[in-house]
């Protein structure tokens, strides 16, 4: 169950349209104490990985700036970020910088300086070549900025706000039990049907009963179909978990429901928070297991 004692590592790889700001992004992270590296070819990063691992807690912050001037890119970036993916320890966030061709013809008419796929022709043929050539990682990128309209103090204050270590959220697993009878709950992301488990509801002296009562847990733990389900069901979360971190949640919601909501999913729930605490911030709640008691008092 546990990732180990490296901690978690935050991550922000900077990239986007040439002339859209990468600079002003990686200037502004590093006044917020990450550590940049600015152009790091893609075929580096599984060793760069290392380095971060060995570091400890010294390097729990990190910046870095990938974008076309590195040859490569595109033969290894997304390699580079599969393998990224694999390692719980880090969480990688893609932001990507974009802005109207207009916009960035302009910032290149300031600046004087020719575009990296353009080098010998006009500014507007690298420009459109570079954004068909970044769409796929486009599509990957947590957090995206258009800084056409944007000076680049505004751009500065949004990086800030966004990866400021006070607003940085942890990743929390709430894990809430409910009765189909009384609807689905409407913020929940992941639903999982467990009426087709032994009911305890049907033994005299479990009905008035709860999930939370040991005996009653112990009941609907006990089958074999419970624990196939129990196995299933961990296993695809601890699957998907990482990613759903990755991809910036800041919290997943895993209902569990039965009929009535208060003896098999009430079980099962305190089971599936238990089992993901330590590795997961979580949270366990149980809607509807005091209903039968309200209704009838």
């Amino acid at each position: 169950m546990s990732t180990g004692s490296t901690s978690d590592i935050q991550m922000v790889i900077i990239t986007g349209m040439s002339g859209a700001g990468k600079t002003v992004a990686i200037q502004s992270l590093e006044d917020l104490g990450f550590f940049c590296v600015d152009n790091l070819p893609p075929t580096l990063l599984p060793k760069f990985l290392e380095l971060m691992k060995e570091s400890g807690n010294k390097m729990n912050k990190v910046a870095l700036v990938m974008d076309l001037r590195s040859r490569d890119f595109f033969e290894s970036l997304f390699t580079a970020l599969d393998d990224l993916a694999e390692r719980s320890w880090v969480t990688p966030q893609i932001l990507f910088l974009d802005a109207k061709d207009a916009t960035l013809v302009a910032r290149y008419k300031e600046t004087r300086r020719t575009h990296p796929l353009a080098p010998n022709g006009l500014p507007l043929e690298g420009i459109r070549l570079e954004r068909e050539l970044l769409e796929e990682l486009k599509g990957r990128a947590q957090i995206i900025y258009d800084t056409s309209d944007l000076k680049p103090r505004e751009l500065r204050e949004k990086i800030l706000q966004q990866f400021s270590s006070n607003k940085h959220q942890t990743f929390t697993v709430n894990v809430v039990s409910f009765g189909f009878k009384y609807g689905l709950p409407i913020d929940a992301d992941l639903v999982f049907d467990v009426r087709f488990l032994p009911n305890p509801h049907y033994i005299d002296h479990m009905r008035p009963k709860t999930g939370l009562d040991e005996e009653v847990a112990s009941y609907v733990l006990k089958w074999n179909e419970t624990q196939k389900f129990l196995d299933k069901v961990t296993d695809l979360l601890a699957f998907m978990l990482p990613h759903y971190k990755r991809e910036g949640k800041s919290q997943l919601v895993i209902a569990i429901g039965c009929t009535g909501g208060q003896h098999r999913s009430v079980a099962l729930a305190e089971y599936i928070a238990k089992h993901f605490s330590e590795d997961y911030k979580t949270h366990v709640s149980h809607r509807d297991m005091e209903k039968r008691k309200e209704k009838h008092s």
